[in-house]
């Protein structure tokens, strides 16, 4: 498995800062989700396109990769599928160039499920992304995540695209976070579409609220889904998503990423 933390996690750093970061401390990869100040990927700065060269170059010296372009394409939004479909296949083109595998895109908008979403419409707007990416190295990633996060409907919902260019983001806090599912049960229904891994940790207070904690000071049963996941041989990216950005309360970004690199490393010892 690589290793890899989200930039969601470091909202005030610079593109230099977030690769010395992942290069000191032994990360195999970064995922884009926000730079700085600027959170759509194709308007950051750094991935204009003639400066993409330089940058696929300085990732090769530092042996580091990027390894999921993470969007807000929102499919299930039909007041704005157009805007939703052209930024999505901004993505897809802006993947293509820097040679990244994945984009997320998403069929509900908050990880807490809430809304009457059209599955049979979130499905036609991914059949026409994954069309899009179809002459490219990209993979499109629906996410478990909102309604989603229910994994009998996720499956229901790939099956219905039926396209190799698409696969699953297993988060696998939203699924036993608001559906209650184990790793067991998630991973038993999804493990053929499943191509890449988010995991944070949280608890529910006293108050019924949900708090964020560093891994391993959680409940979230992170090291099943990650035995369950090395026992078949999974090579991908697990992902850390600390969401700093939208909780800017959150314990800061260099102790966060070291302590979780750390605790992966262990875990991946003893399983």
């Amino acid at each position: 498995m690589k290793l890899a933390f989200s930039t969601l996690g470091c909202p005030d750093w610079s593109w230099e800062e977030i690769l010395a970061t992942a290069k000191d401390m032994g990360f195999d990869a970064v995922e884009i989700r926000g730079i700085a100040k600027e959170i759509y990927a194709p308007a950051i700065p750094v991935f204009a396109p003639e400066r993409i060269p330089d940058v696929k170059k300085k990732l090769e010296r530092m042996r580091l990769r990027l390894s999921c372009l993470t969007s807000a394409c929102y499919l299930f939004d039909k007041d704005n599928i157009e805007k939703t479909l052209a930024e999505g296949k901004e993505y897809i083109s802006l993947a293509a160039a820097l040679g990244i595998p994945f984009v997320r895109v998403l069929g509900d908008r908050n990880p807490e499920p809430g809304g009457d979403i059209d599955d049979a419409f979130v499905a036609d707007a991914l059949k026409q992304l994954c069309v899009f990416a179809r002459d490219t190295d990209v993979t499109v990633l629906i996410e478990t995540n909102g309604v989603f996060a229910e994994s009998a409907r996720l499956l229901r919902l790939v099956e219905a695209v039926n396209d190799p260019k698409l696969g699953v983001l297993w988060d696998v806090h939203h699924p036993f976070r608001f559906f209650g599912e184990t790793p067991e049960q998630t991973y038993g229904l999804l493990k053929e579409h499943i191509r890449y891994l988010h995991v944070k940790d949280s608890v529910m207070t006293e108050e019924g609220k949900l708090k964020y904690r560093m891994m391993g000071y959680g409940d979230l049963p992170v090291p099943e889904a990650i035995k369950l996941l090395k026992a078949d041989g999974f090579s991908g990216y697990v992902t850390l998503e600390w969401v700093k950005r939208w909780y800017s309360e959150l314990e800061e970004p260099g102790v966060v990423f070291l302590q979780y690199i750390s605790y992966m490393r262990r875990l991946l010892r003893r399983l």
